[in-house]
Formats: structure tokens, C-alpha cells, sequence
């Protein structure tokens, strides 16, 4: 079977810890070893999550004195992706001993008039207070949005168009290689319409989303969206809280997950099997293989024919 996972935006840093790098690698051998489970059974190609690690290569990049301007997003998510990618593949290794572990650098085309372009809503970096906010706002042209502790950057979130690396992927999978790639959804690029090239935009792209995508591209037979809760609720955050174990892709819309949560990753799973006709499912991070066998997490399943 071929899997495409994808891992939490926390996978390597939990919620509120600091980004040390001493904790990450030791936070990684957890994921390597729940991700691992898959692979000697299956093709794998797992893709991740980098708010983290981004927000602390944009806090570094706008303090730096020896700058003229802080780098571009599409810049510093290629740096998260071999951050990340580094620490995945040498543990991953060492779980996986005699096994082919590659990151891949991966672009993801979206379209240059998508109109997420014009209303920014996905934050990045940290909160600054409101002077030194509306200063950044002024000088970069940034958009601020409120934010717990001050004003946080808003970027454009474009839906993922193409992996341009699918095919790349495809044939290392296919020669056996455990594939790290997509990482933070990919870097955000779209192609000049007269002449191809491509450029990098200051944009996000959500991962889920382009590991739906990729998942799709790679005719994979399950797309598996590891979080840190066991499955998707019904009436959450109420008393009358439950779990679901089983879902359609119809349901799942109905549901109106939260959007600043599930709510993409509910999309994610949807689209996949809308396109696919395979399987996708939720939940959590350390019951990756029960998963994949039906025993934990939310399933998303085809919708009856004529439903």
C-alpha cells in the first residue's frame, strides 16, 4: 500500500515548548519511530509542518541588524524544509536500518490570481507590540492582524495547484526510498505566463492541503493526517463532546470544523477521497499504524454512490 502522511505543525515541537534544537532531536525520535511503523509494510512519503520552525526563522531574520530587509517567506520555508527534513531523515535512519530515507526540497505552483492573494488570513512569526508592529507594517508593507500579545504578519494562504516534484517522488518511492518532502506545505512558487519561469511568492500554502495534493499526484492508496488528538468530535468544546471513528467526505463538510483547527485537515481528507476513491483518516501522532488498520482515529470513506 502507499501512504502519504502527514505530520502536525507540533510533530517536533509540542505546544508552548521553546524551539531548542536539542529539544526538536529529541522530540524527532518519537515521530521517527510512530512514522516507521508504516514503512516495512508500505510505500511512505511523509510531509510535515514547519509553523514552528518558520516563525523562529522570521523573528531571526527581521532582528538582524546586517540586513536591508528581512528574507522572503519562500526563502526561509526552503530553510525550515532541510531543517526538519535533516532531522527526519537521520532518524528515521537510524529506526530504519538498510532503508533508503531522502528529503526532498519541494515547490508547490499556486495560481498568481488566486484570490487568496487578496485577503491575507494565515499568521506567521510572532506577536510584536503595536508600535513596533505598525512600524514593520509601514516599512515592508506587511499586513497585521490582532493577535494574543500584539500584532501578528498575515499572509495570503493559496490552494496547492501542482507538486512540481510529484514525479520526482513517484520514482524514488518507487525504487524502495522512504520520501520526506512537501514540508509547510511546499514552496509557495508560480510560473511567469509568457515564458514558464518561476518565481517564489510571500505566501503559505497549507500542508494538509498539498499533501492531499501530493497524495492524489502519487496515486496513494491512504492519506494519513496525524495530529495530537485521537480522532475528530462532533459538538467540540461542548458537554455533549463524541468522538467520530467514521465519516464521508459529505459529512465531514457538514461538520463545519473549526477553521483555525480541523477545519483543513477536514478538507484535506475530503478532497483526496472525492478524487481518489481511497481512504484517508485522522488522529493522533502515536497511533499511526492502529490508523492505518482501523483501530483508532476518524476514517474517511467514499461517499455512497448517489448520496
Amino acid at each position: 500500500m502507499r501512504i502519504v502522511v502527514s505530520l502536525g505543525g507540533n510533530a517536533l515541537l509540542h505546544r508552548g515548548e521553546q524551539p531548542d534544537a536539542d529539544l526538536q532531536c529529541s522530540n524527532v525520535v518519537r515521530v521517527a519511530n510512530a512514522v516507521a511503523a508504516l514503512a516495512h509494510e508500505n510505500d511512505l512519503v511523509v510531509t510535515h509542518g514547519n509553523d514552528p520552525q518558520l516563525g523562529l526563522l522570521v523573528k531571526q531574520s527581521v532582528a538582524d541588524p546586517s540586513l536591508a530587509a528581512p528574507y522572503p517567506l519562500d526563502l526561509l520555508g526552503a530553510e525550515s524544509q532541510g531543517l526538519i527534513g535533516t532531522l527526519l531523515v537521520r532518524t528515521l535512519r537510524d529506526v530504519l536500518p538498510g532503508r533508503r530515507v531522502v528529503a526532498l526540497l519541494t515547490h508547490t505552483q499556486v495560481r498568481a490570481d488566486d484570490p487568496a492573494f487578496e485577503r491575507p488570513t494565515a499568521p506567521v512569526g510572532p506577536a510584536y507590540p503595536r508600535r513596533a508592529a505598525q512600524f514593520l507594517e509601514a516599512k515592508h508593507g506587511w499586513c497585521m492582524t490582532e493577535a494574543e500579545g500584539g500584532l501578528r504578519r498575515v499572509l495570503p494562504a493559496p490552494g496547492p495547484e501542482r507538486i512540481l516534484e510529484s514525479d520526482t517522488v513517484r520514482t524514488l518511492i518507487e525504487m524502495g526510498t522512504v520520501v520526506v518532502c512537501a514540508g509547510g506545505g511546499g514552496v509557495p512558487v508560480v510560473s511567469d505566463w509568457a515564458t514558464g519561469a518561476l518565481r517564489g511568492v510571500e505566501a503559505v500554502v497549507d500542508k494538509d492541503l498539498a499533501a492531499a495534493r501530493l497524495a492524489e499526484d502519487l496515486k496513494a492508496d491512504f492519506l494519513l493526517l496525524l495530529t495530537d488528538v485521537p480522532n475528530l468530535y462532533i459538538r467540540h468544546g461542548t458537554p455533549e463532546r463524541e468522538p467520530v471513528l467514521d465519516m464521508t467526505p459529505t459529512e465531514l463538510r457538514a461538520a463545519h470544523l473549526p477553521e483555525d483547527s480541523m477545519g483543513p485537515k477536514g478538507e484535506a481528507a475530503a478532497r483526496f477521497v472525492e478524487n481518489t476513491g481511497a481512504l484517508a483518516a485522522i488522529g493522533a501522532l502515536d497511533a499511526a499504524y492502529e490508523i492505518v488498520h482501523g483501530r483508532s482515529g476518524t476514517l474517511v470513506r467514499p461517499d455512497l454512490p448517489g448520496a
